[in-house]
C-alpha cells in the first residue's frame, strides 16, 4: 500500500481502492452472466460511501436497502429505481410511500401485518405495490451467531408453516401483487454447503406452493452472505464467486421465466477497503505494549462489537525488527482493542496502520461517540 496517496489526508480516514472495486465488478458481472436471468441487487448496508455506489452502478447492478434513507441515496447515486428492492422489519409508512413513489421493483416482505400495511398505504396512493415474502427457511449458517438470519429463534422473515397462507392473503390484496420468495440466512459464510442446504429448501418450497395451487412465482431471491478471506486479503482479494453462483445454478431447481435475485454486500466491497489511522503513543508497562492510535472503535466496531479479526499492517515503519502490541484506540472504554498480542514491525509515533478489509460494516457502522467526527471515506 502506497501511502504517499493519503499523507495529507487527516486520519483516521476509509481507504478504498477504485481499481480492486472495479475488478470485483467485473468477475461478479462475468461469473453471473454464466446463467440467464440472474440479477444482483448490491446490499447497501455494507457501505454507502457516494463515490462507491456511483462505481456500483455505473456497472449496471441494483440495489438491496434496508431504509428509506438508503433509498434516497441510491437514486441520488445513479441507480435505476426499478432495480432497488426494499428489505427491513420495520419498513414505516413514509419509507413504504417513499419506494412507491420512487418505483421500486419490490418490497421483501416480513410479516401479515406489513403486507397489510403496505396494500392499505398503496390503495391510498392508487398505485400496485409488488411483493416478496421473505420466508424464513430454518437453514444454519456456519457464521458468528450475531450475523445468523435464517434460523426460526431470528427476528427475521415468515415462518415456514405460514408462508402458503401468507401467500393466500397477499394474493386476495386488492393493491398488493405477489412476485417472489426471498430468504437471507446470514453473513460471512464461507462455506458452500449452507448455500447448498438453502438451495434445497428453496426446491421443496416452491414445490408446497404448487401444491397448494399458488403457482410459480416470477422472482427467487437467495439473498447473499458470501464471505471474505479477512486473514489473507492480498492472496485473495477477490472473494470466490465461481463456486458461490455455481452452487445456485446447479442446486436450484427454478422454474421457466423464473428469475433469480443476489444480494452480495461484503462480498463486493470488503476487501477493497482500509482504515488508516496513525499512532500517537507508544505505551509500555512491565506487561504489554500499547499501540495507542487516533481511530478506535467509532471508527470501526467489529472487533469491539464481534470480536472480529482485521489484518493489523503498520505501512511505513521501516524496521527489521518486531514486537508484539496490544493494538488500541483512543476511546474512553476498555472494550476498545483492535488486537491484542499482535506482532508488528517495531513500531513507533507517527507511523500509519492500516486494518484491512474494511470496507464493510466500517465507515457505514461509525459513531461519534466521546464527540469525535466521523471517519471519511476516499476512493482513490
Amino acid at each position: 500500500m502506497k501511502t504517499d496517496k493519503f499523507r495529507e489526508i487527516p486520519t483516521p480516514f476509509y481507504y478504498y481502492d477504485r481499481e480492486l472495486l472495479e475488478k470485483t465488478l467485473t468477475v461478479i458481472k462475468e461469473e453471473m452472466g454464466k446463467a440467464d436471468n440472474c440479477h444482483l441487487h448490491y446490499a447497501v448496508k455494507a457501505n454507502t460511501n457516494a463515490d462507491v455506489l456511483k462505481v456500483i452502478a455505473q456497472y449496471g447492478f441494483g440495489a438491496d436497502c434496508v431504509s428509506g434513507w438508503e433509498i434516497e441515496s441510491c437514486v441520488k447515486a445513479g441507480f435505476e429505481p426499478h432495480k432497488i428492492v426494499f428489505a427491513g422489519v420495520a419498513k414505516s409508512d413514509w419509507e413504504i410511500q417513499l419506494a412507491l413513489e420512487v418505483g421500486i421493483d419490490h418490497f421483501n416482505v416480513e410479516s401479515v401485518q406489513e403486507l397489510e400495511v403496505i396494500d392499505e398505504i398503496a390503495g391510498r396512493m392508487g398505485v400496485e405495490a409488488r411483493v416478496a415474502l421473505r420466508i424464513n427457511p430454518n437453514v444454519g449458517a456456519h457464521t458468528h451467531a450475531n450475523i445468523t438470519t435464517g434460523l426460526a429463534e431470528n427476528k427475521f422473515g415468515i415462518d415456514i408453516v405460514d408462508m402458503v397462507p401468507t401467500a393466500r392473503e397477499a394474493m386476495a390484496m386488492e393493491h398488493v401483487r405477489l412476485v417472489g420468495l426471498h430468504f437471507h440466512i446470514g453473513s460471512q459464510i464461507t462455506e458452500m454447503d449452507d448455500f447448498e442446504a438453502l438451495a434445497a429448501k428453496i426446491n421443496e418450497l416452491q414445490d408446497q406452493l404448487e401444491a397448494a395451487g399458488i403457482g410459480t412465482l416470477e422472482n427467487i431471491n437467495v439473498g447473499g452472505g458470501l464471505g471474505i478471506d479477512y486473514y489473507n486479503p492480498d492472496e485473495n482479494p477477490i472473494p470466490d464467486f465461481a463456486n458461490y453462483f455455481k452452487t445456485y445454478r446447479e442446486g436450484l431447481r427454478l422454474r421457466k421465466g423464473q428469475r433469480l435475485h443476489f444480494e452480495l454486500g461484503r462480498a463486493v466491497v470488503g476487501q477493497m477497503g482500509s482504515l488508516i489511522a496513525k499512532v500517537i503513543y507508544v505505551k509500555t508497562n512491565k506487561i504489554k505494549k500499547f499501540a495507542i492510535l487516533d481511530a478506535g472503535f467509532t471508527d470501526l466496531i467489529r472487533p469491539a462489537l464481534y470480536g472480529a479479526y482485521h489484518k493489523v499492517e503498520n505501512i511505513t515503519s521501516e524496521s527489521g525488527e518486531t514486537d508484539k502490541y496490544d493494538v488500541v484506540g483512543p476511546i474512553c472504554e476498555s472494550t476498545d482493542v483492535f488486537v491484542k498480542d499482535y506482532e508488528l514491525p517495531t513500531t513507533k509515533r507517527g507511523d500509519y496502520i492500516a486494518f484491512r478489509s474494511a470496507g464493510a460494516y466500517g465507515e457505514i457502522m461509525a459513531s461519534g461517540y466521546n464527540c469525535r467526527p466521523l471517519p471519511k471515506g476516499y476512493l482513490l
